[in-house]
């Protein structure tokens, strides 16, 4: 008689910790990090305000070859960029003013655009982890107060089977 399979452990989360220097550094990131997302990806970025968080997105949207000029959503919450090859659309999206959960983000309708598109989403934390168990969670830590610091720490956490086996650590080529 065969023993019966032990339950799979969880898979620890793929992670890398980067330190960012300038705007162009973190938009080259988001250049790179496009090579690894693919249509169904979810992307959480958090930080503070000024972190860099659209920066890293103008970046991913050229990586991606977008149409449209990358900028911060937050007045619109979502924007749309269509693929201008055969790649998949970017959609961006500032939770920043939207105080509830995936409730209130129902009307964007993320769960339907999630198979076909990389979802980024600012400021998403208690938002729209329900989306999906798959996501790469992107902190971006910066000096606060009166400070011309351009410096970022960055760290990237890939949760879940889609991140499982993702080599982060290619991005700090």
């Amino acid at each position: 008689m065969e023993r019966p399979a032990a339950p799979a452990a969880p898979q620890d989360p793929a992670e890398t910790r980067l330190t960012i220097t300038s705007p162009e550094q973190m938009r080259e990131l988001g250049r790179r990090l496009a090579k690894l997302l693919r249509a169904g990806d979810l992307v959480m970025l958090s930080g503070e305000l000024g972190a860099g968080k659209t920066t890293l997105t103008r970046g991913l949207g050229e990586g991606l070859g977008v149409r449209g000029a990358v900028t911060s959503p937050t007045f619109v919450i979502a924007r749309v960029h269509p693929s201008l090859g055969d790649g998949p659309p970017l959609v961006h999206v500032d939770a920043y003013r939207l105080g509830g959960g995936l409730d209130e983000m129902e009307d964007l309708d993320l769960d339907v655009s999630l198979p076909d598109s990389v979802i980024v989403v600012e400021w998403g934390e208690g938002k729209v982890e329900e989306l999906t168990e798959d996501r790469l969670q992107v902190v971006i830590h910066r000096a606060v107060g009166d400070t011309s610091d351009e410096v970022r720490h960055v760290t990237l956490t890939g949760l879940g089977e889609r991140w499982a086996g993702a080599d982060l650590d290619t991005l700090t080529a």
